[in-house]
């Protein structure tokens, strides 16, 4: 038998088992160019390798610390996918990534990805991953590496998981949260701009029955369209005021909200109180929590109910923070001297 003959034989077996190496060849081309897009000088192997090689030499810091963080979309992609609209979804674990390194001060240097589907589409693949690398080059870092994995038997048909590991890096002398944290020290929110990647198993089937191509109520906004809003990045915004040493600890608002990720940028014994009637809160939100009947609390814990961020601030630095962050700020609660958050 002829090597053509053996290699054909082989991808129609693999083929039969559900598998195309075909799909993934043309998932490649589609992304290539767009990863490499991305690359810097810092960049000593990248695509093609079997593993992302990164300089981290002369980075300007005394004690540089590499921060990692890894998670994925979830079943945010159900929806895009009953959808159609994929382009966000690059964004959504790309900003993720960026900001859950962000909180202990560091910026990101290089992110990897995965995407698995039950049979690739390589137009599929092709939005997300060009997605991700606009996010990457918006936020100043490297989309390195990935993988594309078509894995029938384990994913249902149709079915798409992405996700991404981010790498930062901080000097140990910039390291958050600040060992310095105390009762008295001021929570002062960002907004988020939708549910970022959180609370969709419930919010698709709340959203299933009012028809996601009818809008928010309260908005002209179509729900689909707003539940897909691209997660967004809060390092831009929070630049200035973490190069002028004014942040103490943040908090990203991911799954748990309020009363889960408060109090893991808090040392022990502290713990947060927060009126939830310092900002206000997005249509969408709102309808989401009337359809799904929870109270208040259990509201802030399922989604970040439009604070997607929260800083944590001396009093004496609380105006020039906000003069520092470029956009809308809120005060939102404090540090209390007791473990646990208070709502109200």
């Amino acid at each position: 038998m002829s090597t053509d003959q053996t290699s054909e034989t082989a991808e129609d077996a693999y083929a039969a088992a559900g598998v195309s190496f075909s799909a993934g060849d043309e998932a490649i081309e589609q992304i290539a160019d767009a990863v490499k897009e991305t690359h810097n000088d810092r960049v000593v192997a990248g695509v093609g390798s079997f593993g992302g090689v990164f300089d981290i030499a002369n980075m300007g810091m005394d004690q540089p610390l590499l921060v990692s963080s890894t998670d994925t979309c979830g079943t945010k992609t159900v929806l895009a996918a009953e959808l159609n609209m994929w382009e966000g979804i690059g964004a959504d674990i790309t900003n993720h990534g960026v900001n859950d390194v962000l909180v202990q001060g560091a910026r990101p240097l290089f992110m990897l990805d995965t995407i698995s589907a039950g049979q690739l589409d390589p137009d599929i693949v092709g939005v997300v991953v060009r997605s991700m690398a606009a996010a990457c080059k918006e936020n100043g870092c490297v989309l390195l590496g990935g993988e594309t994995a078509e894995v029938p038997d384990l994913i249902v048909p149709g079915g798409v998981d992405v996700a991404g590991t981010m790498v930062g890096a901080v000097d140990r002398k910039d390291l958050l949260p600040s060992p310095d944290i105390a009762a008295g020290d001021v929570l002062v929110g960002l907004e988020s701009n939708g549910l970022h990647t959180n609370g969709y198993s419930l919010a698709r089937k709340l959203g299933a029955s009012h028809g996601f191509e009818n809008p928010v109520p309260g908005s002209d906004v179509p729900l689909g369209e707003a539940l897909l809003a691209p997660h967004r990045s809060y390092l831009a915004p929070l630049t200035h005021a973490l190069d002028a040493g004014l942040i103490k600890s943040l908090a990203h608002l991911t799954g748990g909200g309020f009363p889960d990720n408060i109090p893991r940028c808090l040392p022990p014994g502290l713990g947060a109180h927060v009126d939830t009637s310092t900002w206000e809160t997005p249509p969408l939100f709102q309808w989401l929590q009337a359809e799904a009947g929870v109270g208040m609390v259990e509201a802030h814990r399922i989604w970040n109910m439009g604070i997607g961020m929260v800083a944590i601030v001396a009093p004496e630095d609380v105006e020039a923070f906000r003069t520092a962050v470029p956009e809308a700020t809120y005060i939102v609660g404090s540090v209390t001297d007791s473990e646990g958050v208070t709502l109200v």
